[in-house]
């Protein structure tokens, strides 16, 4: 089922698909770097080509955000960019609670990224006692044990899940009892939320395997053309030269006789 998301423009309230969503954070990412870059108009086939898809589908998708290219110009880099952001609700910075300091979670801890798009990391919380209260990018560790008060006091609404799968539910149960109603899952899981909940679920392993799927098919692929191109290019068997050489001789006879 894809779960849909309101998003006002302007031909006023209107439902996006997560798709769009996703495509619309990439048009946005592109943007940025036009706007760093001083470009200051991008034409809907060049939004497109750098963004991965074709420019049909970047139109609908622009769509509903209302009406803001111009016809034989394109779309201006900075309106565009705000009106994404706008709806994606980059506008407002928001805070976001890390829980899970492992490897993983130190790699995300340290992500410029996440502040550059608006997301401020407020909160880094373990229940390792080795972790915790120990300083990891310029934050104290926090206890888990703290986990509502640490929610209460950043106003956490968004939380980051990088937690052994074992306890992932548990962990992910005291957060939306605290308040929290969007979640990004790294555990290897799938987790049960009330429906006000969002979960997204990345799942590193999961694409490995993927990517693992389609080498497999380029393999059989290969191996498949190389076998065809073989027999096809394939030295004719004597018994095939024998049959050619009957063949040319009886065609010969034929033209003597009519002769």
């Amino acid at each position: 089922m894809t779960v849909q998301r309101d998003a006002a423009g302007a031909n006023g309230a209107r439902t996006v698909p997560d798709a769009t969503v996703a495509r619309l954070a990439t048009y946005l990412r592109v943007l940025t770097g036009l706007g760093e870059d001083a470009a200051t108009t991008v034409s809907s086939d060049e939004l497109a080509v750098a963004a991965g898809v074709n420019s049909a589908m970047l139109r609908k998708d622009l769509s509903f955000l209302g009406s803001y290219g111009i016809r034989g110009v394109g779309y201006d880099v900075a309106t565009l960019t705000e009106e994404i952001a706008r709806t994606l609700g980059l506008t407002v910075h928001r805070s976001v609670a890390l829980i899970g300091i492992g490897n993983l979670g130190q790699a995300l801890a340290g992500y410029a990224g996440f502040a550059s798009r608006g997301f401020r990391i407020a909160a880094l919380v373990d229940a390792d006692p080795a972790r915790v209260g120990t300083t990891v990018h310029g934050m104290t560790v926090r206890d888990i044990a703290d986990l509502e008060r640490v929610v209460a006091d950043e106003d956490i609404t968004i939380a980051v899940l990088a937690t052994p799968a074992a306890v992932a539910q548990d962990v992910c149960n005291r957060l939306v009892a605290a308040g929290v109603t969007s979640i990004l899952n790294f555990a290897p899981v799938v987790l049960a939320v009330p429906g006000h909940v969002d979960v997204r679920k990345v799942d590193l392993a999961a694409e490995l395997q993927i990517l693992s799927f389609h080498e497999s098919r380029k393999s059989l692929l290969a191996d498949g053309d190389r076998k065809l191109f073989d027999r096809r290019h394939a030295a004719p068997s004597q018994g095939s030269n024998n049959s050619l050489v009957a063949r040319n001789s009886g065609a010969r006879k034929s033209v003597g006789a009519r002769a």
